[in-house]
């Protein structure tokens, strides 16, 4: 039996006016509209946030942690992704600043993700190195990962088994903690401030980790607005910035692929530019290149639909905060990430599994007269991928027919031509009866029909004319 996903994108019902722009959108085909309303379908979704962003009702939100979740843990600590400096601008503004500003928010203590990243770029360098599949592709947008579970599963074996930098940073985190305080893993709450809500999903339902160190996620835009208001108040306090520029820029479209420095790259940003270049990779195109960084926003993580400023303002902003900063990871990381490589500490804990989006019935035999039918409806139906009735293509909407969520009449083009069709049949029927009406009256000796208005019109119009009987 499929686990079902864990869904930080939601709808919200009052708001959709079933527009249907969101269909068209998803890049899984997850989204379906009856009855006037969206609804997410679970086996699809892979919260990419990108209804969130083009959504002009605001009918979809993620669902994430508040900062009341802080109260459950003895210690806690908070963990900025790399996208969260971007959106802050001024010339008293710093990283360390942004990082003193969320210990006051209430944190104990805060680790940087990008110095994560730096870990993570150095032990990918390394697989990439050591393998021989051609093209790689990074897994560090969870988003994209589902998109290739769903999608493309061909390709996972492409996918590069390291784990995210959030993932990590929470670790060193936990047992740094452990080791100074004594405490148990348990009482220590490791928050991602995050960019986007498939990060949340992926902290909540990880994908090849037993377990995730992290536990709750915080959106960027909702922490934004408190460290903004604290840091006018705030010195600089550089010891707490341990990350270069190297991990930082990780928050941004070829940020990446700048750290891990493979011979020949690739970076695509942008769900559907991803998806074009995932197309050609299925077939056969793109095998003379190492690595290829897929990133599902536009500009990288800076352009997540949980941030706060405009990606080529944040991108900006990123580059003037790191304008004094190392841009070359420090060579005692890279000793450390040598060490930690052969215990194979960075690699993911389990094989990731493809998704099936698509299981016609349970019964086999069955299953077959399905696809039957579903091909034969695929056939009936015009086309053209309009989505008027409520599916993003013709494709889908057979499949929703052949799985009783829709039927033939939900396309308008087919309701048509069926409305035309019964208009013809009454007419043709409202031409026979008149006949029948006539015979019979003839049968009892009576004038037939046809004569009587004949006569009728020539009486009342005077003209000789005649009313024709169609």
């Amino acid at each position: 039996m499929v686990q079902p996903y864990f869904h930080s994108v939601t709808l919200e019902t009052d708001n959709c006016k079933g527009c249907t722009i969101c269909i068209k959108r998803c890049p899984t085909e997850a989204i379906r509209v009856r009855g006037g309303k969206a609804r997410i379908l679970e086996l699809r979704c892979i919260d990419c946030g990108e209804c969130i962003r083009i959504c002009p009702n605001h009918a979809k939100r993620a669902i994430a942690d508040e900062f009341s979740l802080l109260d459950k843990y003895a210690y806690t600590v908070a963990l900025p992704a790399p996208s969260f400096y971007g959106q802050f601008s001024g010339q008293d503004v710093s990283i360390s600043k942004i990082l003193q500003s969320l210990l006051t928010l209430g944190f104990n203590a805060v680790y940087e993700v990008a110095e994560a990243a730096e870990h993570v770029s150095l032990a990918t360098r390394r697989y990439i190195e050591e393998s021989s599949k051609r093209p790689l592709i990074s897994s560090s947008c969870p988003a994209i990962v589902r998109l290739i579970q769903v999608r493309f599963p061909d390709l996972i074996d492409h996918l590069i088994p390291i784990q995210a930098p959030v993932d990590i940073a929470a670790r060193f985190a936990k047992q740094s903690i452990m080791r100074k305080y004594g405490l148990r893993r348990e009482d220590i709450g490791a928050f991602f401030i995050t960019p986007c809500p498939a990060k949340v999903t992926a902290i909540k339902q990880p994908i090849g980790l037993l377990d995730s160190w992290v536990d709750g996620a915080i959106p960027i835009a909702e922490v934004y607005a408190r460290v903004l208001r604290t840091l006018p108040y705030l010195e600089d306090t550089p010891e707490l910035r341990q990350a270069s520029a190297a991990g930082i820029h990780w928050g941004r479209a070829a940020g990446e692929e700048e750290a891990i420095m493979a011979p020949r790259h690739v970076s695509v940003d942008g769900i559907h530019a991803v998806i074009d270049v995932l197309e050609e990779i299925e077939i056969g195109k793109f095998h003379d290149i190492d690595f290829i960084e897929c990133q599902a926003c536009r500009g990288g993580c800076v352009g997540g639909p949980l941030t706060v400023q405009n990606a080529f303002l944040a991108r900006v902003n990123m580059e003037n905060l790191t304008r004094e900063l190392p841009r070359e990871i420090d060579p005692a990381v890279v000793k450390e990430v040598d060490k930690r490589w052969a215990t194979k500490f960075y690699e993911l804990e389990i094989d990731i599994e493809p998704r099936s989006i698509l299981k016609l019935d349970d019964d086999f035999s069955k299953a077959i007269e399905k696809m039957e039918l579903l091909e034969k409806t695929v056939e009936s139906l015009p086309g053209l991928d309009c989505g008027s009735c409520g599916s993003p293509s013709c494709q889908a909407l057979a499949e929703d027919i052949v799985q009783g969520l829709a039927s033939e009449g939900d396309c308008v083009f087919v309701l048509r031509d069926g409305v035309q069709s019964l208009a013809e049949e009454l007419l043709e029927l409202a031409q026979r009866v008149p006949g029948s009406i006539s015979h019979q009256g003839e049968a009892q000796g009576e004038e037939p029909v046809k004569e009587s208005i004949e006569a009728s019109g020539k009486s009342e119009r005077g003209d000789g004319g005649s009313l024709a009987a169609e």
